[in-house]
């Protein structure tokens, strides 16, 4: 059974779970727009493509489907995640399973505003968000916004763009600097749905940071949730994490994934502020937290692997991490691809 990893980047360590559970029956295929991407390297078969935002792009994804007689495919990048969705039936008319959520899902969670509200009809609290410099100022005056703030897109993507201020005249700096340099950025073609509000400047959460790893099968319905404490970040992706036992975040966690219906594995972000929980991001796809689900027991792509064969899991047996077992990544060398 082979599987296709679209935008594959650096995420090495997914591909290794995924050769490693495929062994001798079927091939990792990488596909990404930079001969240096490190995932290239580790690969049976490399491929380059154009930019996802390509005219091209879909055609030539399904052109490499059909030349490797690819099974599967998994992409590791939100930007291209709602190309892939609406394009879904094309994958399914050729009998490859397409590991991506419907397109509401999809935008709802890049939307960051939109995931606000959609926390909001299930009562979980979010980060206090403006999408105006006006609004933020009123909110400063009247005392119900205070510093410090970040400044950050609406439609983001790591931590991209990204700026802590302390003080208004920060505010005035930073909010000018990202919005002139959001065109030059990876996030400037998903931008342009509102140009205008683009930028969110929301309040900074002091508390502690969990990652969620909220799994769906591939018909959209609930088997677990697996919660980690973010001990140390690195360029926006979890870098030290333990594995913990929090019952009311295994308890959010399902109530997301029912209102929410994503397939596979939805990362979420959620802060514990003195007791309170805020729900900050939500990413339908294998986040850079899942290696630490996976190395403390858990097995996702297994589990992948049997939904797509039309096979029933044991959740307790394949999706199940030991608690306080902490991880932390690593660099490794790649030899590159000529």
């Amino acid at each position: 059974m082979n599987i296709l990893f679209t935008s594959s980047g650096r995420r090495n360590y997914l591909l290794s779970y995924f050769k490693k559970e495929i062994g001798s029956e079927g091939k990792i295929v990488a596909a990404d727009m930079d001969r240096s991407a490190v995932s290239l390297a580790i690969a049976d078969v490399a491929y380059l493509v154009p930019c996802v935002y390509d005219d091209g792009y879909i055609d030539r994804i399904l052109e490499i489907c059909k030349s490797e007689d690819v099974k599967i495919v998994i992409s590791l990048n939100d930007l291209e995640l709602p190309i892939l969705s609406a394009n879904k039936g094309a994958f399914e008319k050729n009998g490859i399973s397409l590991i991506v959520s419907d397109k509401e899902v999809i935008d709802l969670c890049f939307d960051k505003v939109a995931t606000n509200v959609f926390a909001s009809r299930f009562g979980c609290n979010t980060p206090k968000t403006y999408t105006t410099i006006k609004d933020v100022k009123e909110a400063l005056n009247d005392g119900t916004l205070s510093f410090p703030l970040i400044i950050k897109p609406r439609w983001g993507s790591g931590s991209i763009s990204m700026e802590i201020v302390e003080n208004t005249n920060e505010l005035d700096l930073a909010y000018r600097l990202l919005d002139s340099k959001l065109n030059r950025t990876s996030l400037s073609e998903i931008s342009v749905t509102d140009r205008k509000e683009a930028l969110l400047i929301q309040e900074v959460l002091m508390g502690d940071e969990y990652g969620l790893d909220i799994i769906n099968d591939l018909n959209g319905s609930y088997q677990t949730t697996i919660v980690k404490k973010k001990l140390k970040m690195r360029a926006g992706e979890t870098d030290k994490a333990q594995v913990v036992d929090r019952p009311d975040l295994m308890e959010l966690g399902e109530v997301i994934a029912h209102e929410l219906k994503h397939i596979g594995n939805l990362d979420c972000d959620v802060f514990d502020v003195d007791g309170k929980l805020f729900l900050l991001e939500m990413n339908p796809r294998f986040g850079g937290g899942y290696p630490f689900s996976h190395e403390a027991g858990a097995n996702l792509p297994k589990a992948i692997l049997e939904w797509v064969k039309g096979n029933e899991i044991d959740v307790n047996k394949l999706l199940m991490s030991l608690e306080e077992r902490r991880f932390g990544k690593c660099d490794q060398m790649v030899e590159l691809l000529k």
